[in-house]
């Protein structure tokens, strides 16, 4: 590519809530900013998470200079572990950031790496470019925007972020440095879209520690709060809460515990010493005096408040009494899983309050009137509008051009586009392979959509499994067939169904045998094919049928 020209590659957040992660290519040089995680959605059973396809930077890591990182939210580091892995980069971020990345490369078991601590404030250079770091409010501290300085002109990329006028570490948006960068000339911004839709203002975080008070003075018995484990913002404010009504914290969940122990280790989260106690201390205190830390707002099934909500949590048992608030909104497809989660705290007699019913919850994303107000500082020539779905994109590409941004100067595309720059001209030049890899287990990429559709099936219709021996010379049935039913019928109810499904295969098993078949394949697939149409006949469903034919000599 000629050394003219910029190019700004999204490999995630496009599209889609989660795994932010976005290459910024000038002639032989790239940097990263962000790399992280989406969670699965109930289509992806067995699936850990979700990272993005790295093939366009594993092609070109040779040319990967830095790795910059916005702020230490999972869906903004969350895949950094996998991408070290393969390329030998920096790793430039703040304190806090730096802390949860390396908690994270270490339970991954990520031997090389180097992770810089930089502030707000400060600036790099990586090559021919100079990257810096501003300071902006989110609901997690530490959170920053990232400029990069090139030959062509100034590229902006907001990271998450509000204007918060109150926030909780005192610390607001760098709207100085925002507007001294759109007096020099921006010629491009990228920005989150998260709350596009939203009209006006974002509220600011002290209003969730106000309720959060509320909550706590109306609460008889233990509080248990559950809130995403990275977002210290607001354990700071339930930790300061409990601490002003005598109560101890517990924290539940390996994901709040790890975070919880990285920011106390900090300096990022603050309690009196011996605020928090450990599960086996729980019974020495009454109930008005507890507070529960827990993960599970996202109704996720192996969360702690999940595990507590269906009685199968070893350690906390939900009782007539207890309060639980739910400090998060649902991400978009989440609303099932924490409906049902709330359903079931309060058949065990729980009081529950959501952010439905009260402010214990506000966003870190700006809303519309944010957002502007973003763009009027930065006043850029080109706009990319980035992290969210394709509606919030369209969305605020509208408010940018009510703001007088010209649309031909508005580049909408999807993860994998190529937005190509000059100091003139914006263009989508292509697109590079991106996409979503799953993470099973110690698997990284080895679960395809294959695997996945045959884990639908599986969970929707259930297996079938036909077991038999066959001579190896003559083919005639030696054994069997035995047929083995899971998640499809209980077999002891569906005996004449087993014994007509077995009798077709005997009758197949006779025919192959008269014309001398001996290729078990074609066998498999004539078992398959006719008990797939009798079990849909019969009961409207599409079980999985797996023939097993075993050879054995005359």
């Amino acid at each position: 590519m000629a050394k003219s020209r910029l190019q700004i590659i999204p490999l995630g957040g496009l599209g889609e809530i989660g795994k932010n992660c976005t290459a910024f290519v000038y002639g032989d040089e790239i940097v990263i900013v962000d790399a992280g995680m989406a969670f699965p959605d109930e289509t992806m059973p067995g699936i850990d998470c979700v990272i993005p396809d790295f093939s366009f930077l594993m092609e070109n890591r040779e040319k990967i200079k830095a790795i910059l990182i916005t702020h230490g939210h999972e869906d903004h580091i969350g895949s950094l572990a996998y991408l070290l892995r393969d390329v030998d980069a920096p790793v430039y971020a703040t304190k806090l950031t730096c802390a949860l990345i390396k908690g994270k490369l270490e339970e991954i078991h990520v031997g090389k790496y180097s992770l810089n601590v930089v502030k707000s404030g400060d600036e790099i250079r990586v090559g021919q470019l100079r990257c810096g770091f501003f300071h902006v409010c989110h609901s997690i501290p530490d959170s920053c925007g990232i400029y990069i300085r090139t030959p062509i002109g100034t590229v902006v990329h907001t990271g998450d972020f509000k204007f918060d006028h109150s926030p909780l570490d005192g610390e607001l948006t760098d709207m100085y440095r925002l507007a001294e960068m759109g007096h020099k000339g921006v010629l491009v911004l990228c920005a989150d879209s998260t709350n596009a839709e939203r009209p006006g203002y974002t509220p600011s975080e002290a209003v969730v520690a106000k309720s959060l008070r509320s909550a706590y003075a109306d609460a008889k018995g233990r509080i248990i709060l559950a809130t995403f484990a990275s977002n210290v913002s607001r354990i700071q404010m339930a930790v300061d809460a409990a601490v002003e009504q005598k109560r101890k914290v517990c924290v539940f969940g390996r994901s709040m515990v790890n975070v919880v122990g990285i920011a106390l280790e900090a300096g990022y989260l603050t309690a009196p010493e011996g605020t928090f106690i450990d599960a086996d201390e729980l019974s020495r205190y009454r109930d008005d005096r507890i507070l529960v830390l827990t993960t599970g707002s996202q109704g996720e099934p192996m969360a702690g408040l999940s595990r507590m909500a269906d009685g199968s949590h070893r350690q906390v048992q939900i009782h007539a009494g207890d309060t639980v608030i739910i400090s998060a909104s649902p991400i978009p497809g989440n609303e099932m899983s924490v409906g049902r989660t709330i359903d079931n705290l309060m058949r065990l007699g729980a009081n529950v309050v959501t952010s439905a019913t009260s402010r214990v919850h506000v966003s870190g994303h700006g809303s519309q009137e944010d957002l502007k107000t973003m763009l009027s500082l930065v006043k850029p020539k080109f706009f990319v509008p980035v992290h969210g779905e394709h509606r919030m994109l369209c969305r605020h590409s509208e408010l940018a051009q009510s703001l007088g941004v010209k649309k031909e100067n508005i580049l909408i595309g999807e993860n994998g586009s190529v937005f190509e720059f000059t100091n003139r001209s914006a263009k989508i030049a292509g697109h590079v392979q991106a996409g979503a890899v799953f993470v099973d287990g110690l698997g990284v990429g080895d679960v395809g959509s294959v695997v996945i559709r045959d884990r639908q099936q599986l969970a929707k219709d259930g297996v079938v499994i036909v077991v038999l021996a066959l001579e190896k010379k003559s083919g005639k049935l030696a054994a069997g067939p035995d047929i083995v039913s899971r998640g499809f019928v209980y077999v002891r109810d569906s005996e004449e169904l087993l014994a007509e499904a077995r009798a077709r295969v005997e009758m197949i098993l006779d025919r192959t045998g008269a014309a001398k078949v001996t290729e078990w394949n074609a066998i498999k697939t004539q078992i398959r094919d006719s008990l797939g149409k009798y079990f849909f006949d019969k009961t409207k469903r599409r079980p999985m049928i797996l023939p097993i034919i075993q050879e054995v000599k005359a």
